[in-house]
């Protein structure tokens, strides 16, 4: 574990290579699971917000769940994610021309049309965060639809905390990102 401000780090952010192919898992974390994104509190304006904006990049059935549903839904254990259509994609994701599920909120804010770019458990997948009291706890959540993922990523060197360099920073900041790149290569000396 890597301990760095009020976060505990899973050695396996460090060691796990991973780098996303698109191509192999056509966005199968889009559409996989219980649930739709994980969503924090400060998020939730938010999702209200860029709403109308965001509009014009979902399908006609994400529409008519966030229409009847709301931008974001509250879970049995009372956290907050997306809505997804009919037990499958979150409402929010999209199809390419060549199939690829893909983020309505992130095109989006390609497109200059938002500033945000999406919930931040997007962003940083496949890093989970736990919350407690004192701390948060980031944790690699291995999953087999992102196995060429790992291959990918291993094929070309890059360790999970370099491809996530950038939701890391926007998450917890420059200086959490140096002290974490400090605290790896300080093992990686031992």
């Amino acid at each position: 574990m890597i301990l760095i401000e009020n976060t505990v780090i899973s050695d396996d952010i460090a060691e796990k290579f991973f780098v996303c192919d698109l191509l192999k898992c056509r966005g199968a974390c889009c559409v996989e699971g219980d649930l739709g994104a994980p969503l924090e509190d400060d998020e939730l304006p938010i999702m209200d917000e860029i709403l109308e904006s965001v509009k014009p990049y979902l399908s006609p059935e994400g529409l008519a769940v966030i229409e009847k549903e709301g931008t974001y839904v509250k879970d049995w254990e009372g956290d907050f994610s997306t809505p997804v259509i009919e037990g499958r994609e979150c409402a929010f994701a999209l199809y390419d021309d060549k199939g690829i599920l893909k983020c309505g909120i992130e095109q989006a804010y390609f497109d200059g049309k938002i500033s945000w770019r999406k919930p931040i458990s997007c962003h940083l997948y496949p890093i989970r965060i736990s919350k407690y009291d004192q701390y948060d706890a980031l944790n690699y959540d291995r999953w087999h639809i992102c196995s060429d993922a790992c291959s990918h990523g291993e094929q070309l060197g890059v360790e999970l905390y370099k491809f996530l360099k950038e939701p890391l920073i926007r998450k917890y900041g420059e200086a959490w990102y140096q002290e974490l790149l400090e605290e790896i290569k300080d093992r990686q000396e031992e």
